[in-house]
């Protein structure tokens, strides 16, 4: 079961008017939908529900609800915050079965840069993903998808197949082998590249053009020795 457990009481009041009711009490609103049931409007103490934030183990996750005696297993689906305090204003719950497959984004997380040679040389990464949509039984939700950058050579294109996927994952999107990232030249090494080239082709140029100035010099050195021969038997 979840690790999460989420004391909810169920609302009374519901629109506008309820969940600032609810707010003003010192709770979160939310609603609880999904299964073959109503959606019933619900709030959570707003302490409690920022320390289940605060462990990243919320969201997109399978938790417990907890109301009186019984118990569910939900979904987090959704949390809305204050843009400017960051409080949580609102959240929604999804009822599952826990050996449900569902359909849910899980983020993308890069490792071991410093291990990337191609970093050292210029490169940056492209996120083209920075989640993807599975589909996996609700208590088998990871917790992310791992990309290991170790080894990976500028220019190369990271895929769905590159990444190592736990048992039982598959992604919603099955038609390719889709792009999760890539790593590319930046622009700023790319310029520094053609500045280099330039003054090697610059470099090359002076020294091909001092060789060939040598000989010329030697020879018009033997020439005016002749003629200062010739000048002294006259």
């Amino acid at each position: 079961m979840a690790e999460i457990i989420l004391n909810v009481d169920v609302r009374e009041g519901v629109g506008t008017g309820g969940a600032r009711a609810a707010r003003r009490a010192g709770m979160v609103p939310g609603i609880l939908y999904g299964g073959d049931k109503a959606p019933v409007a619900i709030s959570v103490n707003e302490k409690d529900f920022r320390k289940s934030l605060y462990t990243g183990k919320l969201l997109g996750h399978l938790v417990t609800l907890k109301y009186g005696e019984e118990t569910q297993p939900v979904i987090a689906r959704d949390v809305q915050f204050d843009p400017v305090s960051d409080r949580p204003l609102h959240f929604d719950l999804m009822r599952v079965d826990e050996k449900q497959t569902i359909k849910i984004e899980v983020p993308v997380h890069f490792i071991n840069e410093d291990q990337c040679k191609a970093f050292r040389q210029g490169g940056s990464l492209e996120i083209v993903r920075h989640t993807v949509e599975i589909a996996v039984r609700a208590d088998h939700i990871p917790e992310d998808l791992i990309v290991d950058l170790a080894g990976h050579k500028l220019g190369d294109t990271i895929r769905w197949s590159d990444l190592k996927i736990p048992k039982g994952v598959e992604p919603t999107i099955t038609d390719r082998d889709f792009v999760i990232a890539s790593i590319k030249t930046s622009s700023a090494a790319k310029a520094a590249d053609e500045i280099e080239e330039a003054i090697a082709e610059e470099t090359a140029a002076a020294e091909a053009a001092a060789a060939d100035e040598v000989p010329a010099t030697e020879q018009s050195a033997e020439g005016d020795e002749a003629a200062e021969g010739e000048t002294t038997e006259g």
